[in-house]
């Protein structure tokens, strides 16, 4: 009779089988997230593009043949390119070639920033390839030649993130995989449209803060683009290089196509990226109904809102998508206004839609819009302005700067304003929405004909001055704020009373300096300044939760001190 084995080895036989098992099922599942992310590029028929070479004719100012690229005194980057999909992917690369590797320098290194463990960047390395697995099924082929093209000026340095063109590809679904990811916070925009009596010459005018936040550098090389494709119409977006989606831009129709994130579940494939169902719509319609036929027929892995303004229909709605749905909402009245939630009977009702609408800041910043266009009466283009750079809450409350109820959030990636009927744009300049707005006739830069000289092409006399807030002593210690709460994030220390004192009615800044004390053991003090942020207001549930679970911590940690 076979001898019965001690059962410690049975014990361990069973655990090197389950170790081996779970190995083998990790393997099998890499490898399998790798190549189901890996996006084949087009096949092109004539590459002749590639041998274009740009030709420089001033500091900063880069031509080939009519297209050309050039950096105005405002401190915006302006590019204009025309042609076939490849082509023009091909020249907006060459032209914007060093922008294009900086972006992805800066890009990347905010997210090492966010996500320090290189076993957590791993991960979302994998999730990212696993939640784009079908992009390239996704995305209409002209975009993908287009990307294509300008995925030969992109960096070297990333090929373990993946090929040029992956990732590319991939960053076209940042901003989906921003707000699919809430807890990084890096999407929650603000926009509103007037007409008839809302304007004073009651003709449309359009306004949005575009709060995409990748760290400050990512903004600093912002790109006013106006393209003439092949096919479609022409148009003007706000960008940056390597990025052919659209989150703000308005067609030679009159036709203007900004997009607000709403509350979505995280997907379990990719589709269409929201910035490239924008950028359909924004070179293919030419008014309200036709932007709905194309919102309609792409599939979106995110929920969204678009805010389409039409210079033919003189008014605005707003196209809301969700994944399995799609609704427009009409205001009714002559003038519409847009956070991060659904409007509306249908989307608005929505479970997921009333949590956002209780817990995050949303509500908050849709009341003060609101607010603020029944004050200012009769909009005009520097009302606009005037409202996009609010800073204060309901009732004209100092909530701090800073605070994500606040219209101006101090983290815009661009604040545009459109007067489509006239085909203007004004564009703001650093820093956030407080620089000059600089504007631009959309009938003077398509009726040019290449660039000769470089040569400013906005047009100077109908810029907006920049806030004079800029020249007060509560933004410069903002400003110190920002560089001092930097600081503590890197490790450093700092004078908490000076820290508070430059921002004293920010509830983060209580949050801040708390964590500051309960990571040095003081939680007394960190309780203290916990239990104050408590009596600001405060931007979401979950930070207010978050402070609380602190005032626990903190209640624990002193409960057992000796």
């Amino acid at each position: 009779m076979e001898q019965k084995r001690p059962w410690w080895r049975r014990l361990l036989r069973g655990i090197f089988v389950s170790i081996f098992v779970l190995v083998l099922l990790i393997g099998v599942l890499s490898v399998y997230v790798i190549s189901v992310s890996h996006i084949n590029p087009p096949k092109i028929a004539d590459t002749h593009a590639l041998q274009l070479e740009r030709t420089q004719i001033d500091t900063n100012c880069y031509t080939i043949g009519n297209n050309w690229f050039r950096k105005s005194k405002s401190g915006l980057y302006e590019l204009y390119v025309e042609g076939a999909p490849f082509e023009r992917g091909v020249i907006y690369g060459k032209l914007t070639t060093e922008l294009v590797k900086k972006q992805e320098d800066i890009f990347t290194g905010q997210f090492q920033k966010l996500i320090p463990s290189n076993i957590y960047l791993h991960f979302l390395k994998y999730f990212i390839g696993w939640f784009n697995r079908n992009l390239g099924d996704s995305v209409p082929e002209e975009y993908k030649e287009e990307i294509y093209g300008v995925s030969f000026s992109a960096s070297d340095d990333y090929g373990y993130i993946g090929t040029k063109f992956e990732r590319i590809m991939n960053y076209h679904a940042a901003h989906d995989i921003g707000h699919a990811l809430q807890s990084m916070a890096l999407v929650g925009c603000t926009s509103f449209a007037t007409w008839d009596g809302k304007s004073a010459d009651s003709s449309l005018i359009v306004g949005r803060n575009f709060d995409f936040y990748v760290g400050d550098k990512f903004a600093e090389d912002k790109i006013v683009a106006f393209y003439h494709p092949k096919d479609g119409y022409r148009f003007m977006m706000v960008t940056w290089a390597g990025f052919t989606g659209v989150v703000s831009g308005m067609n030679e129709n009159g036709l203007t196509v900004t997009i607000n994130a709403d509350k979505t579940s995280i997907p379990s494939g990719a589709a269409t990226p929201v910035s490239l169902v924008a950028r359909e719509i924004l070179q293919y319609a030419k008014n309200i109904n036709e932007a709905y036929t194309i919102a309609k027929k792409r599939k979106m892995f995110v929920s969204e809102s678009f805010l389409i303004g039409s210079a033919a229909d003189n008014k605005a709605v707003i196209v809301q998508k969700t994944p399995d749905s799609i609704d427009v909402y009409d205001a009714g009245a002559d003038f519409i206004t847009c956070t991060n939630h659904f409007q509306g009977n249908n989307l608005g009702k929505l479970k997921s839609n009333e949590e956002q609408k209780a817990q995050s800041a949303s509500t908050y910043r849709y009341q003060r819009l609101n607010e603020l266009l029944a004050e200012k009466g009769p909009n005009t283009p520097q009302k606009t302005v005037d409202i996009l750079r609010d800073r204060m809450g309901i009732n004209n409350a100092d909530i701090g700067i800073g605070n994500e109820k606040a219209i101006n959030q101090m983290i815009a990636h661009h604040s545009i304003v459109f007067e489509p009927k006239k085909r203007l744009v004004w564009v703001s300049t650093q820093p956030w929405q407080l620089g000059q707005f600089v504007c631009y006739d959309l009938n003077k830069i398509f009726a040019m004909h290449g660039l000769q000289h470089n040569t400013e092409v906005c047009d100077s006399a109908l810029n907006i001055a920049p806030d004079p807030f800029l020249q007060t002593t509560q933004f410069k210690d903002f400003v110190q704020f920002r560089k001092m709460k930097q600081k503590m994030q890197d490790g450093g220390t700092v004078d908490l009373q000076q820290f508070i004192a430059d921002n004293p009615n920010f509830y983060h800044t209580y949050v801040i300096a708390g964590d500051h004390e309960f990571k040095a053991g003081n939680y007394a003090q960190a309780k203290q300044y916990y239990q104050t942020a408590l009596t600001k207001v405060i931007a979401t549930k979950q930070e207010e939760n978050k402070i609380n679970k602190m005032i626990g911590k903190c209640d624990k940690k002193l409960a057992v001190k000796p």
